[in-house]
């Protein structure tokens, strides 16, 4: 095997989905068991609800962080490693990826700063809404990613069976 630059993007781009991959999929499941604590915490007023909502949300934070900043590079590979994919697709990948930016991440980014940066300093009430939202955000990011994924893979005539 010959290492010329398509080769070479491509391996590139196989590395950045794979290390992507992780995240999204981490902070979906993550997000709604923050929420199950906050709300536990809420319920029960027991402390250790709410030291685990404290050591998860940290947690979610840094791998929500992370799957950003993946995302960013690899929506440029799209553009630069799979011209014609992103070309076939556009008219349908482009809209739904900035519905999931305006519908989801802007609402999970929101209220996680909300989670983060809010405790002690909003009702508990506020908190657990804060987490609820971003539990929700995650779902419906997940939504408008598999739409699109769906969409892009029949424009372009990829359809698996």
């Amino acid at each position: 095997m010959e290492l010329d630059p398509l080769v070479l993007s491509r391996l590139q781009f196989a590395f950045v989905v794979s290390f992507h991959a992780i995240f999204p999929v981490f902070t979906i499941g993550l997000a709604s068991y923050i929420a199950l604590l906050h709300g536990l915490f809420y319920k029960t007023d027991n402390q250790a609800w709410d030291r685990l909502a404290l050591f998860w949300t940290k947690v979610f934070a840094v791998v929500f962080g992370m799957g950003v900043v993946s995302g960013i590079v690899m929506s440029f590979q799209f553009g630069t490693n799979w011209s014609n994919f992103s070309q076939a697709s556009s008219n349908f990948i482009g809209p739904m990826l900035s519905y999931e930016v305006i519908t989801a991440f802007f609402l999970e980014a929101a209220f996680l700063g909300v989670l983060l940066f809010g405790r002690g300093k909003v009702p508990e009430g506020v908190h657990l809404f804060a987490a609820i939202m971003v539990a929700t955000g995650t779902f419906i990011s997940t939504f408008w990613i598999f739409i699109s994924q769906q969409l892009a893979t029949y424009a372009c005539g990829c359809r698996t069976h």
